[in-house]
C-alpha cells in the first residue's frame, strides 16, 4: 500500500511526458492516489494523449487560470470526478518572449503583469478554487525555482518566482487554520518544454554548472 493511497490529487501543468507534472502524476499514481489533470485551450488534446502514458487513466479537466469563469466551475468539474480532493499540484508558469532573454529594462508591464498573474496569483487562483474540496484539510504544493539570484536570461520570469514565494508564505498563513498547508519544492534547471522555450537557456545551464554546490550537471 503507497503512501497516498485513497488520496485524491490534482495536478496542473502536465504537458509532455517530460514534465516535472507528469512524474509527479505517474508517482502519485504509484503511491495509491487518485490522479486528476489540468489543461486548457489548444493543449487540451496534448495533455489527454500523454495522460495516457500514465499508469492509470487520468480525466483532464479544462483550466485556464486566468479565466474566472473556469476557475469558479473548478470545483464543480473536479466532483464529477471526485468527491473531495486531497492534495492539488500548482506546475503552472509562462512568461512572454520580451519578458525573458536578457530584455529585462525594456520588457512592458503588459508582458510583466502576464508572467506574474500566470506564474504567481495563480497560486491564490487555484488554492481558492479548490479551497471548498479540501475536507478537514489538505496540501497545496507548488513548483519553484530559485529566486534569490539574479540568473541570466530569466529575467521577469525570475521576479514572478519570488512573487510565488511570497504568494505562498501569505497563503500558508491565511489557510493554515483550516489544516491546508501550502509549500514550494525547487529543483535546478530541468530540459523540460518551459526551459526550452527560455531564450539563452544555454546560458543559464553554464552559470548553474558553475554556481552548484555539488557540481551536479543540468538534468
Amino acid at each position: 500500500m503507497g503512501i497516498l493511497q485513497g488520496k485524491n490529487i490534482l495536478v496542473t501543468g502536465v504537458l509532455t511526458d517530460s514534465s516535472i507534472a507528469f512524474h509527479i502524476a505517474k508517482l502519485a499514481q504509484e503511491q495509491g492516489a487518485t490522479v486528476l489533470l489540468s489543461s486548457y485551450g489548444r493543449v487540451m488534446s496534448l495533455t489527454t494523449r500523454i495522460a495516457g502514458r500514465l499508469p492509470q487513466p487520468a480525466p483532464v479537466i479544462e483550466l485556464d487560470v486566468t479565466n474566472q469563469e473556469h476557475l469558479d466551475a473548478l470545483a464543480e468539474r473536479v466532483r464529477e470526478h471526485v468527491l473531495h480532493l486531497d492534495g492539488v499540484v500548482h506546475s503552472i508558469g509562462f512568461a512572454p518572449e520580451a519578458a525573458l532573454g536578457g530584455n529585462f529594462l525594456n520588457t512592458a508591464w503588459e508582458d510583466v503583469a502576464t508572467a506574474v498573474h500566470v506564474s504567481a496569483y495563480s497560486l491564490k487562483s487555484l488554492t481558492m478554487a479548490t479551497r471548498s474540496l479540501f475536507k478537514g484539510g489538505g496540501s497545496v504544493v507548488g513548483l519553484d525555482f530559485d529566486a534569490t539570484v539574479a540568473w541570466p536570461k530569466y529575467d521577469w520570469m525570475g521576479v514572478a518566482k519570488a512573487a510565488l514565494e511570497s504568494t505562498a508564505r501569505y497563503l500558508a498563513r491565511d489557510l493554515g487554520a483550516e489544516n491546508i498547508r501550502v509549500n514550494l519544492v525547487a529543483a535546478g534547471p530541468i530540459r523540460t518544454m518551459a526551459a526550452k522555450s527560455i531564450p539563452g537557456f544555454d546560458e543559464f545551464e553554464k552559470v548553474w554548472n558553475e554556481r552548484s554546490p555539488l557540481e551536479w550537471d543540468v538534468t
